[in-house]
Parts: C-alpha cells; structure tokens; sequence
C-alpha cells in the first residue's frame, strides 16, 4: 500500500457548498478576474462566483471599468444586495447601470456618489426596481430632481439613510416629500445645497422620529428655528453637521450640545463671548466658527 498521500484538485471540492462560499469570497475581485484566465475549468468556476455574488464594490478591480467587462462580470447575477459604484463617472451610464438594477430586485445598498453621466431616469428605474432599498447614496449626483426623487420616496419606504449632498436641483418641497414618506430614515446629508431651508429641515424633524445623523453643511438657509425643532422632534439625534450655515448660532445649537450631540462646530470660547457682548450685544446670537 502506498503510503503518498493523493493530491487532490482544488477544483475537486464542491463548488456552489464550498469553493464559492467559503473560499472566493476571501480573494479581491482583481484576482479573481486573473484567475479565469489559469483554465476554462476556472473561468467558470469564476463566472458561477459572480453570478451568486452578493456584493459589486467597483473600486476593488479600479476606477476605469470597461464598459463590456462591467456589463459582462453582472450579466448573470440576479442576486446582488450591495452596489457600490463611487465615482464612476468615466465610463457608467444608464446603458450600464439600468440592466444591473432591473434584473436584482434584492438590492438594499446602492452608492452612486459622483456618478454624473447618470440621469434621473435611473433613480426612477431603482425606485421601481428595489422595493427593499435601505441606503442610498446619490451625492454629488446633480441630475437628481425633484420627480425622480418623488418617485423614491413613492415606491422605497424602507430607506434609513440617503446621501443628497449636492444634488442641487431639490429644493424644500422635494425634500419634505420625501421625509414625509420615508419616516424610518435614520441618516439624511443634505449638504451644499442653498436651496434647502427651514422648511425641510423642520419637517425631517416631525417626519422622521428615529433620524440619528444629519448633514447640513453648507445650507445657507437653514436658521436658528429649524435647529430648535430638530432637537425637540429627534431625541435620537447623534450627530449634526452645520458647519458654514452662518444663520445658525450657539443659542440654539447649545441644546444639543448639552445633550451630547455630536457637532462639528466648536462653541466660542466664554471670554470671546464677553467681549463681543460688550462691543455689540449680539454675541449670544452668533458662532463665529460656523
């Protein structure tokens, strides 16, 4: 009796039990792609991986994706749940996007931040297509407009964060119809946007109950007042963002401080305060860090 143990193929072990769930699932993508060229044994092996493949994560294989090789990892998968195609604006259109979404109607993340030759007909297409549709980041997406973003809200009521950091387009109305349909929303970036007001912040804060986190960066608009409903409607709040909103001050961003809120902005320091209440009597009313 031979007493060499027997050598037996990787490609021998169960490949939907084991290789694809267990093993592949630990390589990058990158090497993946360069492992279907070792056999044709491989190259399927590889091809049935990417069609159960839960998770798409464009920066694994670099930012300059051919258009046919995107199109062509995807074709077979219509189980995907996360999507994430950041800054993917050289080369993805709807002609590469939409084919993706409508065949995966399992899709609870999607990241689209600064994919700009989209259009708004594709927020359409995945709010018809992802009715379990948790996150969704659309930043610096300025084809978002106030229709497609209506009919988000219409069809997917399970979203609990959206990222509309400069999409320009929506102003208060758009925003408020949204709140009002997603009350789960638990993070909300509506950043660098000067259309956005007292109006749609007040109305996140009476819609939206559970909200934790909050980006108003840059909203120019947004007041005092809306700050104070903010912290009586949302007792969940754990972060808010208003850094360059200049009409919003330390007397209304106290109440949250002292409730330990996160805030990234610093409050004047108490002798500064003094000073500028003596040269002018308005220092209660202002925070020069804003």
């Amino acid at each position: 009796m031979s007493l060499t143990p027997s050598r037996g193929c990787l490609l021998d072990l169960p490949w939907e039990d084991i290789l694809v769930p267990h093993i592949l699932c630990h390589l990058p993508l990158q090497q993946l792609l360069g492992l279907q060229r070792v056999s044709k044994a491989f190259q399927a092996l590889v091809q049935l991986y990417l069609a159960n493949m839960r998770c798409f994560d464009s920066s694994q294989i670099g930012s300059a994706v051919p258009r046919a090789a995107f199109l062509n990892l995807l074709k077979d998968n219509k189980v995907l749940q996360q999507l994430v195609l950041q800054n993917c604006s050289d080369w993805l259109t709807d002609g590469e996007l939409l084919p993706v979404i409508m065949q995966n109607h399992h899709l609870h993340h999607i990241q689209l931040k600064g994919c700009a030759q989209l259009s708004c007909h594709a927020l359409m297409v995945i709010s018809l297509n992802c009715p379990h549709l948790r996150r969704l980041s659309l930043a610096h997406c300025e084809w978002v407009d106030s229709l497609s973003l209506r009919s988000l809200a219409d069809h997917c009521k399970a979203l609990e964060a959206v990222d509309l950091t400069a999409c320009r387009q929506l102003k208060d109305e758009a925003i408020c119809y949204l709140v009002q349909k997603c009350s789960r929303l638990k993070s909300l970036s509506l950043a660098v946007n000067a259309n956005v007001g007292d109006v749609a912040v007040e109305e996140t804060a009476k819609c939206c109950p559970e909200l934790e986190h909050l980006d108003l960066t840059g909203c120019l608009r947004v007041k005092n007042d809306s700050i104070r409903v903010l912290a009586e409607y949302c007792p969940k709040l754990r972060s808010l963002k208003v850094k360059h909103c200049h009409n919003v001050a330390e007397s209304s961003l106290s109440i949250l401080r002292n409730r330990g809120v996160e805030l990234d902005v610093e409050p004047l320091p108490q002798t500064a305060l003094v000073l500028l209440q003596d040269m002018a009597g308005f220092a209660p009313f202002i925070n020069l860090q804003i």
